[in-house]
């Protein structure tokens, strides 16, 4: 009896489990075929991707015949756009080289600027001598003259007895006989016979440039002259180069250097209240390098009263020899200075004895005798002469067209 109870409870239980799976089961399929899809969602600025798929349930995602690597292609790579080069800055424009006109005849051509500054001299003088009587007194005022001009006291008297003794030969005395009469004393007292060539080449050495000196005082416009002379000497077809040893004005070096660019010469320079004899030698040893025919050395302005200053361009000297001698020593003198301008050079020949006067301001000054005053105090001729401030005032001096300056009829 308790057998077929037992029996029975066990059916019981299985008859309800079943049902229960059954059950399940409908509920599961019920929901599997109501439940749908959420549709995709788009917007006008993203499209979403699908997430991809996985195991089987990736099968059938594939849209399309599948496509080999050589359709497909690569993408290119992105690639920055190129910055656009900037302009390269403009290289500053090389300064024209200037072709100086030749030297030769400047200072004929010149004359009649000359001849407007100085006139007075032969004027005055030509107004006294023709004078119907030639008393002492008219002879004192033929003296006067000459002294005003700065002729200077011996060469004055000089001239003086002998215009007196040619007056007295001659008798009557026309304009053109009294004109020629002066023009022939003058040229003598000028000196005419004298070697009046600036040497600016090497002597007895065919390795080394011609060096030349240039000095003089504050103000007489030797660094100036220094540039003319090169205009010079490059318009004579030579090649230059310039020693800036003025070490102690500051734009000494810089106008130098302007001259020589303008014509195509070398500038060599050292460092602001350097050693000017430093800069010198090295001046001299870069022309040698160089192979250049003249080496223009500027000094510094000094002062004659100063007896350190002037030792040091008797050293500048010593120390440019060591490379060879120097061929020429210019002495730069303002020509309106006059006397003063003896004083000067009297002490610049002691120190580095002068071999030539370059006479500046030629033509602003009445006082043209200084040409003879000057050469017969140092028995050094007067070279060069300047007639202005262009550029190629600077002129050889040539004493039958200085004389005829003096003297021709206004």
């Amino acid at each position: 009896m308790e057998i077929v109870i037992l029996v029975v409870v066990i059916a019981v239980v299985l008859v309800g489990a079943a049902a229960g799976l059954v059950v399940s089961a409908g509920r599961r399929k019920k929901a599997a075929g109501t439940e749908q899809p959420a549709p995709p969602t788009a917007t006008t600025t993203e499209t979403r991707t699908a997430e991809p798929h996985v195991g089987e349930e990736a099968e059938g995602t594939t849209e399309g015949a599948r496509r080999t690597i050589e359709e497909v292609g690569l993408p290119e790579a992105e690639r920055e756009p190129e910055a656009e080069a900037a302009p390269a800055p403009a290289a500053p424009a090389e300064p024209e080289v200037e072709i100086p006109a030749p030297a030769a005849g400047r200072l004929v051509r010149l004359r009649a600027r000359l001849s407007r500054s100085q006139n007075s001299l032969g004027k005055g003088l030509l107004t006294l001598l023709s004078r119907e009587h030639l008393d002492e007194e008219t002879w004192e005022e033929v003296e006067d003259t000459l002294l005003t001009a700065d002729v200077g006291v011996g060469p004055t008297q000089e001239l003086v007895e002998r215009l007196r003794e040619r007056v007295k030969v001659l008798g009557t005395r026309s304009p053109e006989e009294l004109r020629g009469l002066l023009r022939e004393e003058l040229l003598t007292l000028v000196g005419p016979d004298m070697d009046r060539t600036v040497h600016t080449e090497a002597q007895g050495a065919d390795d080394r440039p011609g060096v030349v000196l240039v000095v003089g005082v504050n103000g007489t416009g030797k660094t100036t002259t220094t540039g003319k002379l090169a205009r010079v000497l490059v318009a004579d077809g030579k090649s230059v180069v310039l020693g800036a040893a003025d070490t102690f004005r500051a734009a000494a070096a810089d106008q130098l250097e302007t001259w020589g660019t303008r014509v195509g010469a070398r500038t060599v320079r050292g460092p602001e209240a350097g050693d000017p004899a430093s800069v010198a030698f090295d001046a001299v040893k870069q022309g040698t390098e160089a192979s250049a025919d003249v080496v223009l050395i500027d000094t510094a302005g000094r002062l004659h009263t100063k007896t350190g200053l002037m030792d040091e361009l008797g050293k500048v000297k010593r120390v440019v020899e060591k490379q060879g001698p120097v061929d020429e020593v210019l002495l730069v003198l303002d020509a309106t200075t006059g006397q003063n301008g003896l004083v000067q050079a009297r002490v610049f020949a002691e120190v580095v004895d002068i071999t030539g006067i370059v006479l500046t301001k030629l033509d602003g000054t009445a006082k043209g005798g200084i040409v003879v005053s000057v050469q017969r105090e140092l028995g050094v001729p007067v070279k060069l002469v300047g007639l202005g401030e262009g550029a190629d005032d600077l002129a050889p001096f040539e004493p039958e067209a200085f004389v005829d300056a003096l003297v021709e009829e206004a």
